[in-house]
């Protein structure tokens, strides 16, 4: 079960091309300037199971996904199960936002995991004085967009190619 805010079909914001994005409930890192407050607290979502959310995923048959909050690594354990039935079912690309850094996720189990089903990561935590409106999928500067199955396999970032 994961605690959602909201599931967008067919946005081009989070991502390249059309995606289907699920916004996570509960996140530690309240940025400041942070675009989604709300998303802040846990119990401001619904749970929903991953059958439920993939029945949206599949209807938006030719979407890519994002997961986005809030902050889905805050909840690793759910995400990693919708993540895992994403790619086996539909073997659609996932990107993630999370405030934490990719070094950060790859010392904590839980996240980890995570890690193992993401396509792209776009991490480290919105920074409202390197806000920059002309990046593509970024708030600001310091946020990188990391190929993560490349990374993994290198053992240190590799920067997706946009």
């Amino acid at each position: 079960m994961i605690s959602v805010i909201k599931i967008v079909e067919d946005t081009t914001v989070d991502g390249p091309g059309f995606r289907t994005t699920v916004y996570a409930a509960g996140c530690p890192n309240a940025c400041p300037g942070c675009h989604n407050p709300q998303s802040w607290d846990i119990g401001a979502g619904r749970m929903m199971s991953t059958d439920e959310i993939m029945a949206v995923i599949r209807a938006d048959e030719f979407a890519d996904v994002t997961f986005s909050g809030g902050d889905p690594m805050f909840q690793p354990e759910g995400f990693a199960e919708l993540a895992k039935a994403i790619k086996n079912e539909t073997g659609k690309n996932i990107w993630c936002y999370t405030g934490y850094t990719f070094e950060h996720l790859c010392r904590d189990d839980r996240q980890s995991e995570l890690l193992q089903w993401i396509d792209v990561l776009v991490d480290g935590p919105y920074v409202e004085s390197q806000r920059d409106r002309n990046i593509l999928f970024r708030g600001s500067r310091n946020q990188r967009l990391i190929d993560v199955q490349a990374s993994l396999r290198k053992g240190s970032v590799i920067l997706y190619a946009q």
